[in-house]
């Protein structure tokens, strides 16, 4: 297959990267063009629907007013209690008067009628019928046993024509409003049906009728009230066009759907007064027809926006590729279009450019330094042979420092603890990398091997011709503190530096190794930031042995289970100093350490309480206990992971206790203020010691309990005299008072007032 050349790929991208934003923006504007008409178009069409249901409902309202006056006033009442035969001319007369009176309105009314079940008499503007011979008997009747007093229907007019007229009605569906009669009657017997012809509520539609627009008016059955063609009014919404009338079912609201094979637009408003549901349907196509001339005008633009941007792509592309022709002239290349393109010839040239024996010798060079680093890991370790030490170093380019390396010692180095520092665990690694370069850079190539990264320890072997072995190691410390200053300064941390006995020999690099992280044990006493040599710890004397202060770890138990944090942390400090004041090796610390913490476990789950109650780890405790280095991370990593978390719980197990028993004392005095009841009393009730409710009490209320009592025998005096004509004697009594004096001294004192000043001022004021 015949390639594309760059320069038709250059051209080819430019048009692209032209033309996808060109197609964006017009899509975009007819899109948005579009959207913003339909929109508009809806938001007018529900504004017409609203003002069409606010001019019918006035009309509805207006019939319904008069209607109201009509079967209130006195004469219909009378009516309702009596049979109207032909004789009653006055009582048909007055009810005729009261009819005509509702059709003077421009209601659009055109027929009222009156029925009396019980007494069997319909009245309408035809005159006086017995109701039972009246052609549409059941089904007027059956108006009776509708569920409201007052609705909203539509019913053919044949119904409520006479029978002269029956035969040309003017419009085949009547709107009518049924009131049950007597209205505040339980059991109503009659009817009052005002009918308004729908074909004359038409004109409030406003609208021309055509297949692509209308507005029709549903009644609560979904059945068509008001409609541009007379011929579906009474019909099921779907005769008319709605398919689905249940998405009908809001306040309000727009949705799109097909009427034939047409896609509409439905916008839709419910009447809060009869319920009924004023629909405009409109013709999407119709809405847009203004949208697509926008659309034309864009795709013209955008057409020419588009050979605008061919015409920039094809010039600007042979511009860019007068470089790579100019290239491919001076290599003395011509482009092959069947196989390569222009790249693969260059690239193909410079290749061969860098294909030297410098190449090759920074290659191995490269694969040399990781496997001289893979192979002083495992010599660090102790899983080289002795005899292939010597001769593995020599392949390396270490043969003139071993050749007058005389003595020796490994230094291993570690990062102290970041908490604070500006540094995270996550950058550990990276930082153990910057110290091995500074170990590169500060000690000489000829004084020491290649420095490795062994298990977060920078370990570095260091040689000299010294012989005196006082000597090297002042020479090697001196060395270390310039290091441990390098690093503080460079990185703003401290580290700490173990330094393993001199050695003569190289087959005891392992077990220097060793001593040298042996040393570095000892931060745990003596700190971080230090330099410490294998030689100067434990000097050779046995250590002490002291008793574990059991009594310190008592009380902060105590301490703990009493949830008091501040002396908690106060004996924990106490504990964990005594502990380290005894002279231990760093294995040894171990054992007390992990006694208090199996100590405080076991008193934890002895308490009911659960270890996920205070550890979420994946780790156990131990193992994080095992990884703290220094005292002072000991303490912390004790208070934040076991005894601050454990004197949590217990504090919310008090508070728990102290509400409810507070809840109890309260509820006791509230029931028995009018006996002699004591602190002593509720205690035994309460079964607790007395001086234990009274601080719990304390806390709990800030009230000593004889305040609380006595407050709330004042407040029940205070409503009895309010409230009561108890005698103020009675009052004293009744609350416990020696005499009513002191009663009414006690009351004056907080009131101002004596009882019977402060009664007679609170009936005033009721008065």
């Amino acid at each position: 297959m015949r390639s594309l050349s760059y320069l038709s790929k250059m051209t080819l991208f430019g048009f692209l990267l032209a033309t996808l934003p060109v197609l964006f923006i017009g899509t975009f504007s007819y899109l948005t063009s579009s959207n913003e008409i339909q929109k508009n178009v809806n938001q007018g069409k529900m504004q017409l629907i609203m003002q069409i249901n606010s001019n019918l409902e006035q009309k509805l309202k207006t019939v319904n007013q008069t209607l109201n006056q009509v079967i209130n006033s006195s004469v219909m009442k009378k009516a309702l209690h009596i049979n109207i035969t032909e004789n009653d001319f006055m009582m048909y007369n007055d009810l005729r008067a009261e009819i005509r009176y509702m059709q003077s309105f421009d209601t659009k009314l055109e027929d009222v009628v009156l029925i009396n079940n019980r007494y069997n008499w319909m009245i309408k503007n035809s005159g006086l019928y017995q109701f039972d011979q009246y052609a549409y008997y059941d089904q007027l009747a059956a108006l009776l046993n509708l569920p409201d007093s007052t609705s909203w229907s539509i019913h053919p007019s044949k119904w409520f024509y006479s029978e002269e007229n029956a035969d040309s009605p003017a419009c085949s569906y009547s709107i009518s409003l049924i009131k049950k009669l007597p209205a505040a009657g339980l059991e109503p017997y009659g009817l009052a049906i005002a009918n308004i012809p729908a074909c004359d509520l038409q004109a409030l539609l406003d609208t021309n009728g055509s297949d692509l627009s209308g507005i029709l008016v549903l009644d609560e059955q979904n059945r068509v009230v008001l409609h541009s063609d007379n011929t579906l009014i009474g019909e099921a919404a779907e005769k008319a066009g709605l398919a689905d009338p249940a998405r009908l079912d809001g306040a309000s609201g727009q949705y799109e759907t097909r009427i034939g094979e047409r896609p509409f637009s439905i916008t839709y408003y419910r009447s809060e007064f009869n319920g009924w549901v004023y629909v405009s349907y409109d013709s999407i196509q119709n809405m847009t027809r203004e949208s697509n001339k926008i659309g034309a005008y864009t795709f013209y633009v955008c057409l020419f926006m588009l050979l605008v941007c061919i015409a920039i792509a094809w010039f600007g592309s042979k511009r860019m590729y007068s470089p790579i022709e100019l290239l491919l002239s001076q290599f003395g290349q011509r482009k092959d279009r069947r196989t390569r393109d222009e790249f693969q010839l260059i690239g193909e040239q410079v290749h061969a450019l860098f294909q030297s024996k410098s190449r090759l010798e920074d290659e191995v060079r490269k694969q040399l330094k990781q496997v001289r680093t893979f192979f002083l890991i495992r010599a660090f370790q102790g899983k080289v042979k002795a005899k292939e030490l010597h001769d593995k170093l020599e392949q390396f380019g270490y043969g003139p420092q071993l050749g007058e390396w005389k003595t020796m010692s490994v230094l291993a180095v570690q990062i102290g603890a970041l908490d604070s520092t500006r540094y995270e665990k996550q950058d550990l690694e990276l930082l153990l990398f910057a110290v091995q370069n500074i170990v590169e850079e500060l000690i000489p190539d000829g004084e020491r091997l290649a420095p490795v990264v062994i298990d977060h320890t920078v370990a570095a072997l260091i040689g000299s011709a010294e012989s005196d072995p006082a000597a090297f190691q002042a020479r090697i410390y001196a060395a270390t503190e310039q290091l441990m200053a390098q690093i503080t300064s460079y990185l703003s941390l401290q580290v700490s530096i173990g330094m393993s006995l001199p050695f003569h020999d190289l087959k005891t690099i392992a077990i220097a190794y060793k001593e040298g992280l042996e040393a570095l044990k000892h931060r745990l006493t003596l700190g971080d930031g230090i330099i410490i040599q294998f030689e100067n710890i434990n000097s050779g004397k046995p250590y002490m042995k002291p008793n574990y202060p059991t009594h310190l770890e008592n009380e902060l138990m105590d301490a703990i289970k009493l949830a008091n944090a501040e002396k908690a942390k106060e004996l924990l400090g106490q504990l964990l100093r005594k502990v380290f004041a005894a002279e231990m090796s760093p294995q040894e610390y171990q054992i007390p350490l992990s006694r208090l913490l199996n100590n405080l476990l076991t008193m934890m789950q002895e308490s009911g309480i659960s270890l996920k109650q205070i550890h979420y780890g994946t780790r156990t405790l131990f193992e994080e206990l095992l990884d703290c280095h220094l005292a002072a991370e000991i303490e912390d990593w004790f208070w934040t992971a076991v005894v601050h978390p454990m004197i949590k719980v217990f504090r919310d197990r008090q508070d728990a206790q102290y509400h409810n028993i507070s809840e109890k004392m309260i509820e006791l005095i509230h029931q028995y203020y009018d006996t002699d009841l004591t602190l002593e009393e509720c205690a035994a009730r309460l079964h607790y010691n007395a001086n234990y409710l009274s601080s719990v009490f304390r806390k709990e209320t800030n009230y000593f309990f004889s305040e609380y009592l006595s407050a709330y025998r004042f407040n029940v005096a205070k409503k009895w005299l309010a409230e009561t004509d108890i005698p103020i004697k009675d009052i004293a009594a009744r609350l416990r008072y020696n005499n009513s004096q002191n009663f009414i001294r006690s009351f004056r004192k907080q009131e101002g007032l004596t009882p019977g000043q402060y009664r007679q001022k609170t009936w005033q004021m009721q008065a």
